[in-house]
């Protein structure tokens, strides 16, 4: 499984619905391989979806991701205005690589 963001944004002027949470979850398919989503809003129009992908490796879940968010934004009205600018596996911080032994 990966985390993968994808952040969407509305035109200026727009606002997100308040109800994007669950527009956005009820509107994802067994097919879609999402085992959990979260809504993170950042801006009246703004938002960062985390998708947490079924997926064997981290491209195919960031082209799974980016598929899913397409649909989305072609499915839901309230999302139609929405552009994605982006989606991707976040970086996990330097705190957590492996240390050299001494």
């Amino acid at each position: 499984m990966y985390l993968v963001h994808a952040h969407l944004e509305l035109p200026p002027g727009s606002h997100l619905p308040p109800e994007v949470r669950e527009l956005v979850r009820s509107s994802l398919a067994p097919g879609d391989r999402v085992e959990h989503v979260s809504v993170h809003v950042r801006s009246p129009i703004r938002l960062t979806l985390g998708l947490y992908m079924l997926a064997d490796g981290v491209e195919e879940a960031e082209h799974r991701a980016v598929r899913v968010c397409t649909r989305l934004l072609c499915e839901v009205p309230q999302l139609a205005r929405a552009r994605l600018t982006g989606a991707g596996v976040p970086l996990i911080p330097l705190a957590f690589e492996a240390q050299p032994s001494d």
